[in-house]
């Protein structure tokens, strides 16, 4: 369950990091800069604050890319697919339904939007000068900038998906031909999958 939650949180900020369009491009909500919401941890060094200026600019980036919307349609989707995985991986039992209801409310607790979007600025900061914002939101407000926010998360969709296709038959080609290779591994491989410990 820790792996899930902690594959969920990685794979949203990897998706909201990225500049991607959102379906609805109403007026988002504006976004605090991230320089006031960033609190120092036990964990973590605290944060060198970012510029007011550059944090606007950022925040414009941010609501120029549909980036909110976005994080918003994808909380929504890994909210959804949250149950029916949790309803797979425990065992059956009067209690899942309980367990899985509060779980989701817990989960649902720890995790905002903003939290995401400020991890988004603090990135921006870290890498883009203040003119490479304001050199990105002028872009993503030209037709080009409008397709590449449209075709960057499907490109990136399909490459993943492609990628790891080739990647799981490269596995499985790759440990035939060594069992292949290596008879006394394929046996022994047999052997342990038979043993009482494994079963």
């Amino acid at each position: 369950m820790k792996t899930f939650a902690a594959a969920a949180i990685a794979c949203l900020f990897f998706l909201g990091a990225l500049p991607a369009h959102a379906q609805d491009q109403t007026t988002p909500s504006p976004a605090p800069p991230a320089a006031e919401s960033t609190a120092p941890s036990d964990s973590a060094p605290a944060q060198k604050p970012i510029d007011p200026a550059k944090a606007a600019d950022i925040q414009r980036l941010i609501e120029v890319t549909g980036m909110r919307t976005l994080m918003e349609q994808t909380m929504s989707a890994m909210e959804a697919n949250i149950r029916p995985n949790l309803e797979g991986s425990l065992p059956p039992g009067e209690y899942r339904a309980k367990l899985i209801e509060l779980f989701v409310q817990k989960f649902e607790s720890k995790l905002s939007i903003q939290d995401f979007l400020d991890l988004a600025a603090t990135a921006y900061d870290k890498y883009l000068s203040d003119d490479d914002v304001k050199g990105l939101t002028q872009f993503y407000q030209t037709p080009l900038g409008q397709k590449t926010l449209t075709i960057v998360p499907k490109l990136t969709a399909e490459l993943q998906t492609e990628g790891a296709a080739k990647g799981e038959r490269a596995g499985r080609d790759a440990m035939a031909e060594v069992l292949t290779e290596h008879p006394d591994l394929a046996k022994a491989m047999q052997d342990a999958a038979q043993s009482p410990q494994h079963q």
